[in-house]
């Protein structure tokens, strides 16, 4: 059976023609809910079933009360969002606390809840209709994990979230036989490296000095980049990397099938 992998959002900021970062995987599952939720139909959004946050900051997290409210009348079982526990409880305190947003674990009814929570582990798979979805330790600012996702027929793709200099993403993807795509992220140019091992980012010079952990060859899409550092940053990952590496910007609106 194929995956199918589709970019609703994919930059580090808003502007014309930006969106946050959310990835819908087939129709069923949501990476992340930012600002490219909203280009989804509500037909599109009341087929979402799970929703694998890696972190609670807000451009990963924006659209997900809006989602959920948006197709309240639709929801006939809960819609399941898989998280780190750090990152549950952000969410609960800061958005879902009925200061910022409704509860809605608890609407219409705490016994018949519109949405539930459910903990994620590193390193602990969870399998959902022939999916095997593994959460990834990553290093950022706040608990964080990047995800591997590998279809019934063994095709796989993984994304990072958002991380800088790291050990366990890359010993994780090892461990696996094969990698068909990697969405890899890097928000800074070179220029602003001291920024980024402040935020706990990748700049360009340090996503090319972890790459080189990675035993497979996959096709690789860079994403979540500062608003106007696109092409600076591509052209110095490509100049360092000097053509070892299949490297493409990954673009919003953009479907993968594997």
């Amino acid at each position: 059976m194929v995956m199918k992998l589709r970019i609703l959002g994919c930059n580090g900021g808003i502007g014309k023609g930006l969106r946050t970062t959310s990835l819908l995987v087939d129709n069923d599952i949501l990476i992340d809910a930012g600002s490219g939720v909203g280009d989804l139909t509500l037909d599109e959004m009341a087929a979402v079933r799970h929703i694998f946050l890696t972190h609670s900051h807000l451009d990963h997290v924006a659209f997900l009360p809006l989602l959920v409210d948006s197709i309240f009348e639709r929801i006939d079982e809960p819609i399941v969002i898989h998280a780190l526990p750090e990152t549950l409880r952000g969410i609960k305190e800061h958005l879902f606390n009925w200061v910022i947003w409704p509860d809605f674990a608890s609407l219409p009814s705490a016994e018949n809840p519109v949405m539930r929570y459910e903990e994620i582990t590193v390193g602990q798979q969870c399998r959902l209709a022939g999916r095997t979805i593994e959460p990834i330790a990553v290093n950022h600012i706040v608990p964080t994990v990047g995800y591997r996702f590998e279809s019934a027929a063994g095709a796989s793709f993984a994304f990072t979230g958002d991380t800088t200099t790291n050990d366990s993403f890359w010993t994780a993807l090892n461990a696996h036989a094969h990698l068909d795509l990697l969405l890899l992220e890097v928000a800074f140019a070179n220029r602003h490296e001291a920024l980024s091992q402040m935020a706990r980012h990748y700049c360009s010079k340090t996503l090319v000095e972890d790459l080189v952990k990675l035993e497979h060859n996959p096709q690789i899409c860079l994403t979540h980049h500062k608003p106007d550092e696109d092409q600076v940053i591509f052209a110095e990952v490509m100049a360092a990397v000097a053509g070892h590496r299949n490297i493409k910007q990954l673009k919003n609106n953009l479907t993968f099938q594997l």
